[in-house]
């Protein structure tokens, strides 16, 4: 077992992501459990597969996810450090289907996502200020230029533009009308972003509030950050004349737990659109854990 800090290279920063690397026969109770027990937003669980190199499943501490992009970037980078695979190309069974998974020398591990969908979102300014926390004018002015959509590249969110990273860091969300939005809408949360970025070298600096899936707020988020790529890209929701082939995603700063997500997005073979979410990580903790028998952690209701 080990905890994972993903997109950074300094320990302690970035996503932590638990990752179980031989989670060959463990049940769905025995890893939610062992999720709750790390307790960090997504806990990856690897092993064998007929249909790829691996298969993963992902569980946040009250639920199982389709999937997670900071522990896919954890568990392959963590098993490149243990000698279990080699950089090059790889393929991981998931829930939302086979994905492709690319590790270069340096570590740096790239997830081929979903092919995205994206779908613009007529919401009230006034509820969305409600569940985030802020005023409508956050939102209302560069919303007429880029406005709410419902994004998936495998994971759906809701991506909903800020203003300025002042407004953005003073957000005060609502967990209970967050997870009635998402749950109206479909979607695991709210990814909130802004242009304006503490790096020049940035695309947008983005935050993400996922209570309907037991993340009050996830500190880096890959497929978020892939999502709010492919909305950019994607016909009437974009804020660049000509988006460039690699961005990046500030997240995590406000958290203290700064992290850099790259995203490529590009045309595959057969005229699709690509989104390719990219990061490097770092082991910070390392060791071992009891495995909880299969149905020892049942809860009663009344």
């Amino acid at each position: 077992m080990a905890l994972v800090d993903a997109f950074t290279t300094d320990p302690l920063s970035g996503n932590a992501a638990g990752v179980l690397p031989d989670a060959d026969g463990l049940s769905a109770e025995q890893c939610r459990a062992i999720a709750r027990e790390l307790a960090v937003s997504e806990t990856a669980f690897v092993s064998s597969s007929t249909d790829a190199d691996r298969q993963v499943r992902f569980f946040t501490p009250t639920q199982e996810v389709d999937l997670c992009g900071h522990a896919t970037i954890a568990a392959h980078a963590y098993l490149l450090d243990q000698g279990e695979l080699s950089a090059g190309s790889h393929s991981l069974a998931t829930a939302v289907g086979v994905l492709d998974i690319d590790v270069e020398a340096d570590g740096t591990v790239w997830m081929t996502q979903e092919t995205p969908t994206v779908e613009q979102r007529e919401i009230g300014y006034d509820w969305l200020a409600d569940a985030l926390g802020t005023e409508p004018s956050t939102m209302q002015d560069v919303g007429a230029e880029i406005p709410v959509a419902r994004a998936s590249t495998g994971l759906p969110v809701l991506v909903v533009p800020i203003n300025f990273l002042g407004s953005l860091g003073g957000l005060e969300p609502n967990a209970g009308a967050i997870r009635a939005l998402s749950e109206e809408h479909d979607v695991a949360g709210i990814y909130a972003f802004t242009f304006d970025t503490l790096s020049t070298d940035s695309t947008a600096h983005g935050r993400f509030f996922a209570p309907a899936v037991g993340i009050d707020e996830d500190p880096v988020t890959g497929t978020a950050s892939g999502a709010c790529a492919a909305y950019f890209h994607a016909a009437g929701a974009t804020a660049f004349d000509d988006p460039p082939a690699e961005l990046t995603f500030e997240q995590g700063d406000f958290l203290d737990r700064a992290g850099r997500v790259r995203v490529c997005v590009d045309t595959d073979d057969s005229g699709s659109t690509r989104v390719r979410v990219g990061g490097q990580a770092v082991t910070a903790v390392e060791g071992s854990i009891t495995i909880p028998d299969d149905g020892v952690d049942d809860i009663i209701e009344a």
